[in-house]
């Protein structure tokens, strides 16, 4: 594994890469690959896991003949199994001007307190990646706002660690948020069935996101997604009567009582949560609220013991 340079090196604290050392992600659906690994591959060929019998062809291993089934009906049939094959996954990281926010509640790592959502799914990103490499599976990065920012191609090189780290480290939060049409260009430019991860607050249409989400599942794609928020953002604890500043437009500024909007706010943000969540079950997907405030190595263990 190449080891990361002090200017990013951060992004993998000792806390996270020991917690790591127990963790194992294997995909769910079919995968195809390019090396031998531990996922199931579309394609039948000789390996550990039993798929189905096809009939005996000239040429045909003999060692593969099923003589159980030969004895009972008097006919060659050669057992077929499923390969195993390395996964492609994609880490898609919400790099918009509302991933800046940091709360007074959001947990400290690696020295640092107070995280902003960015923060968080850098870390975030950052473990996942260093995970994925270790089993030699291919990790690809993309970070966007409005539009995308950096795209990286999956492989399974240990150096892409670094690349994918530095990369991470390079960017900051900013502009506005267009996570679907992100979402249905991105869908586009991956090759082949493999492994999306989504680190986002998913500021937008709720509906919009669903039609976007249901692209990379029409592609056969499984999918991830990490719904990252601040404890602020969920309860809404303002009291005093303030200015609130947009995070993605500078001009956009409400002067307002919190108090007049908060039961509105918090009715708006539960559908909002529930929209999305309830459209990740309809597909399949992995659907993982994210609360700031909570340490990642902690989220990262919760995620991992339910996926098993």
């Amino acid at each position: 594994m190449t080891e990361a340079s002090p200017q990013f090196s951060e992004l993998l604290p000792p806390e996270i890469i020991d917690m790591i050392g127990r963790l194992e992600f294997r995909a769910r659906t079919a995968k195809i690959g390019s090396i031998s690994g531990r996922h199931s591959s579309p394609h039948k060929g000789f390996s550990v896991e039993f798929a189905e019998h096809r009939q005996y062809v000239t040429g045909d291993d003999l060692r593969n003949l099923d003589w159980r089934v030969f004895g009972k009906s008097d006919r060659y049939y050669i057992k077929q199994y499923i390969e195993e094959t390395n996964m492609r996954a994609t880490l898609l990281v919400d790099a918009s001007g509302s991933m800046a926010y940091a709360g007074d509640s959001a947990a400290p790592l690696g020295g640092k307190t107070h995280l902003s959502k960015f923060e968080y799914a850098r870390y975030l990103a950052a473990a996942l990646t260093y995970l994925l490499i270790r089993q030699q599976d291919a990790v690809g990065l993309v970070t966007f706002d409005e539009a995308i920012r950096t795209y990286l191609r999956p492989t399974a090189k240990p150096s892409q660690v670094r690349t994918v780290l530095e990369a991470l480290s390079r960017t900051a939060p900013a502009g506005p948020t267009r996570c679907a049409a992100t979402f249905h260009e991105i869908a586009e430019r991956i090759p082949s069935r493999g492994l999306v991860i989504i680190i986002s607050d998913l500021f937008d249409d709720a509906e919009a996101i669903q039609n976007a989400l249901h692209h990379f599942r029409y592609k056969n794609h499984e999918l991830v997604l990490f719904h990252l928020m601040a404890e602020e953002e969920l309860t809404f604890p303002f009291d005093k009567f303030d200015d609130f500043r947009c995070l993605e437009v500078e001009s956009r500024r409400l002067n307002i009582d919190p108090a007049t909007i908060r039961a509105s706010y918090l009715d708006r943000v539960k559908r909002h949560l529930k929209s999305i969540e309830l459209a990740c079950g309809q597909m399949q997907a992995d659907y993982v609220p994210v609360n700031t405030r909570t340490p990642v190595p902690e989220a990262l263990f919760s995620y991992f013991s339910q996926r098993r």
